[in-house]
């Protein structure tokens, strides 16, 4: 007789399940035929990223949705079922997005799911986001190829991929969260299935995520095929039932004759039921004579075949098919072509890819570094190819389920040799002056003054501080509210020095020159005119300057104003007491410059323009541009917001801090190549949090040094790397004549 298929569940109780894990699991085998028959039984594994009870009631809310539209939908089939309930699933989940806490609109989800459905003999997979099925046959661990993994529920970019296949005796199915399987490796989920009955596989596993310190998602579910052998039912046994007693009946009624008249009917029904009887046993036994006189068909016997015999039979016919047509042609081929091989779209990827990739990894390293082997410095371009490759090799490996802390310290090596191969040099900081707590500061500006120390703009207190690094001390310079010649100083907004003198310009454009008196801090500040300033608005971005003559103490003033679409340029008067003439544009044509962040003038002019590094030549900006580093395989293309400098023009380095990857990247100033780059050791922080600089150049040979201000104190760091490292040697040259008038200020 056929058989039928019995699924033996193994899955984590609830009890046993860790404290913030988020998961939730569900399993539907339908009582009702009709049910079982259309809609088969439901597998389903609810994950999420990340712990808690907000991500534990979205994991349940995203199981009763698919529980509940698959089983009422009745419009289409299994496949088209499943995809619609994961689509009503994620809409609701949609609509509680920020109440449970799932990240912004637009980004990918942190729930996943993992959804299997069996009736009879077929099977229904499909996972979405961080959720993973395995299927062990022959005790072979397979896999499906999810190419959006990364895209969890709640998403807007949703497309649910059914997988369809046969499940025969002995196959394991387990729907499993990633994080559980991270933790252990495929290899221990395997000898599991195989060893052991899928309850005690899901607890053996539990239990070693728990004491290998797993926390967070630890769900798993899993199904084993087995084989019913169908039986005939034989004769059903007839329950057999004693008469009543005759129940509330009187000695004797106190009614004349009352007995003598029920006696008389008992005694006639009595007679009447022993007819009955007799007049049915004889119409039996005629029935019974009758029948047997008809002709008996004998019940053939039935037998249950083993399912061991009957794929023997299957293989035998199969042999006899496939020589019967290798002997009459190249049809044998044809059915190859056509009925044997799957869609590559449904090909399931096995652990081995895995392991292959991570084999050619290692190989790929071997070659570049090892005893007495170092390509980075011997072949630079073929240590690069190998690198590259080996960094792919290692995606794919992580991708086919070869554990994290397998790939880690592989891709560290990586890492570490491509980083020397691309110039990356580790300098280390130091702290040189932190502001006091109180009253908290918000250090938006620093130069470099004309007496070699900083100067900080601070906005929380509208004070210019003089900071004296020797004595660790902050003077105030400049002040909101304070009284100076007859006016009333504003919020100070930008600042810059100039030959001897620190020019403030506030927030009603009013530019103010304070200029030392002494060593010790003290000075003088002063309101000058410079023709035109109330009409530069709001939107001025950065200030810079130029000396043309360090002798009488005069430079260039020079603003990058938006409004106007130039750099203004403003030449001062010949007693030095003002900028009286009006500006001219420093640019040959106007252009957008409201992307500007950072302005630097050596004699040419260096902006850091929508995240480039410009250098403008006679107001064009021709002649130089930043090489590429190269290093995209490991960090994003370099956006600058800084520029600076602390060499002549034309000589040395320009230097462009770039914040997304929070390094230093040195160019040469005469063709632009690209000479190093910088960051701090340690994967230290504190560059990421940097809101202006300047250079203090090196004495002969000796490497510069960068100081950098942050919110609340001054850093320095000097470009040299740390001990056991080696530093690229830098690229300069010499350029031609200066555009400005006048020679070079000096070195700070």
């Amino acid at each position: 007789m056929a058989h039928r298929l019995q699924m033996k569940l193994g899955v984590v109780p609830e009890g046993e399940r860790t404290a913030d894990s988020p998961d939730t699991v569900v399993h539907i085998e339908p009582t009702l035929g009709s049910q079982a028959r259309s809609k088969g039984h439901l597998y389903l594994l609810v994950t999420c990223r990340r712990p808690g009870p907000k991500s534990r009631e979205a994991t349940r809310l995203v199981a009763d949705a698919i529980r509940s539209e698959y089983y009422y939908d009745e419009s289409a089939g299994i496949r088209v079922c499943i995809v619609k309930s994961i689509h009503a699933a994620n809409k609701r989940l949609a609509h509680v997005r920020d109440r449970l806490a799932l990240g912004r609109e637009g980004e990918p989800g942190p729930i996943g799911v993992a959804i299997a459905v069996i009736r009879d003999n077929e099977l229904y997979v499909c996972t979405v986001g961080p959720a993973e099925a395995y299927m062990s046959r022959g005790a072979r661990l397979s896999t499906l190829p999810d190419p959006h993994r990364d895209r969890g529920l709640p998403s807007t970019d949703l497309e649910p991929d059914v997988w369809r296949g046969d499940i025969n005796v002995g196959d394991q199915l387990v729907l499993v969260s990633p994080n559980l399987l991270a933790a252990l490796g495929p290899e221990e989920l395997q000898d599991a299935l195989v060893a052991l009955h899928p309850q005690s596989a899901m607890e053996h596993l539990h239990q070693a995520f728990v004491t290998a310190g797993g926390h967070g998602s630890d769900a798993a579910i899993a199904i084993e095929a087995g084989e019913i052998a169908v039986s005939r039912a034989g004769r059903a046994p007839v329950p057999i039932r004693p008469a009543e007693p005759l129940a509330g009946r009187a000695d004797r009624s106190p009614i004349p004759l009352a007995e003598t008249v029920a006696g008389g009917v008992a005694a006639a029904q009595s007679g009447a039921e022993h007819a009955r009887v007799v007049a049915t046993g004889v119409l039996a036994r005629a029935l019974t004579k009758l029948q047997e006189a008809l002709p008996i068909r004998v019940i053939p016997n039935r037998k249950v075949t083993p399912l061991t015999a009957r794929r023997e039979t299957q293989r035998r016919a199969a042999m006899a098919i496939l020589s019967f047509v290798v002997v009459v042609g190249g049809l044998g081929l044809a059915v190859f072509v056509l009925g044997g091989r799957l869609p590559a779209s449904i090909v399931i990827p096995s652990i081995e890819t895995g392991q292959d990739a991570l084999n050619a990894a290692r190989t790929n390293l071997a070659r570049v570094t090892g005893p007495g082997i170092d390509l980075v410095s011997s072949d630079p371009k073929q240590a690069r190819e190998l690198l590259i490759q080996a960094l792919e090799k290692l995606i794919t490996a992580g991708e086919a389920g070869v554990p994290s802390t397998t790939i880690r310290p592989l891709r560290a090596q990586a890492v570490t040799s491509l980083d020397r191969l691309f110039g990356m040099i580790d300098v280390t900081s130091a702290a040189l002056f932190t502001f006091p707590a109180d009253p908290p500061v918000d250090a938006r500006a620093m130069i470099v003054g004309p007496d070699g120390v900083p100067y900080v703009l601070d906005a929380a207190t509208a004070t210019v501080y003089r900071v004296d690094l020797a004595s660790g001390t902050a003077v105030s310079i400049y002040r909101e509210g304070t009284e100076a010649g007859g006016t009333i100083e504003g919020p100070p907004r930008l600042m810059t020095v100039g030959g001897r003198d620190v020019l403030i310009v506030d927030t009603q454009n009013i530019v103010w020159r304070w200029r030392p008196a002494d060593a010790s801090g003290t000075g003088t500040t002063t309101r000058i005119q410079v023709q035109g300033s109330p009409e530069w608005g709001d939107d001025v971005l950065a200030l810079g300057t130029f000396v043309r003559d360090a002798s009488a103490g005069l430079y260039n003033l020079y603003v990058v104003d938006p409004s106007a679409q130039q750099i203004l340029a403003y030449a001062p008067a010949a007693d030095g007491r003002g900028f009286p003439a009006a500006a001219t544009g420093r640019l040959a044509a106007p252009r957008e410059v409201s992307t500007v962040t950072s302005l630097y003038i050596d004699g040419d002019i260096w902006v850091a323009d929508a995240g480039k590094l410009v250098r403008f030549v006679n107001g064009k900006a021709e002649g130089w541009d930043a090489a590429d580093v190269g290093d995209e395989v490991l960090r994003t293309a370099p956006v600058f917001t800084l520029v600076t400098s602390g060499a002549p023009r034309r000589e040395g380095r320009v230097y462009g801090y770039d914040p997304d990857n929070r390094r230093v990247i040195a160019f040469s100033k005469v063709r632009g190549a690209f000479d190093a780059q910088y960051r701090l050791a340690g994967q230290s922080l504190d560059w990421a949090a940097i809101r202006d600089w300047y250079v203090e150049p090196g004495v002969g040979d000796g490497p510069d040094a960068i100081v950098w201000l942050t919110a609340s104190g001054i850093h320095r760091a000097v470009l040299e790397p740390v001990a056991g490292e080696a530093e690229p040697s830098a690229s300069d040259g010499s350029g031609a004549p200066s555009e400005e008038v006048g020679t070079a200020p000096p070195a700070p």
